[in-house]
């Protein structure tokens, strides 16, 4: 299965360039993985942009008011989409104002890294943190504690 993280601007802080980049090094051992930015911009511009380059995936609009995961629970549901035959799934960032209801009603799943809001670039570095712990639990390394 392909992941692909869409997200509304670059990071622009080192720390967030520096580990975004560390994962998916270490990512490139488990699959297909890809982050691709889009121009940043007014909610409905972004939404827009989001939905066109995530066309054909399962889409995961991330969002503080989505649905709260465990880890354990997040490959619980990464397996079922590779049991399903998922191919693609696309991980949404939207722009700072968040989703339009447009998007948020074609996703097929909202979910929130936390509650709290956060800058894109912490989400996209913790979105892919998590994405990368998954991948160790289910090859059984000792990554995950």
């Amino acid at each position: 299965m392909k992941h692909l993280i869409i997200a509304a601007g670059k990071p622009s802080l080192s720390y967030a360039k520096d580990g975004v980049a560390e994962y998916l090094k270490r990512l490139r051992r488990y699959g297909n993985f890809e982050i691709k930015h889009i121009k940043d911009g007014s909610s409905e511009d972004v939404s827009a942009r989001l939905l066109a380059a995530s066309e054909g995936c399962l889409r995961v609009a991330m969002d503080e008011r989505g649905e709260s995961l465990t880890t354990g629970e997040l490959v619980t549901r990464v397996n079922k989409w590779e049991m399903r035959g998922t191919k693609r799934v696309a991980y949404l960032i939207g722009a700072s104002d968040g989703h339009t209801q447009a998007l948020r009603d074609r996703a097929d799943m909202i979910w929130g890294l936390s509650s709290l809001t956060m800058m894109h670039e912490l989400a996209l570095l913790v979105l892919v943190e998590q994405i990368y712990r998954v991948h160790t639990i289910k090859r059984g390394e000792p990554y995950h504690r």
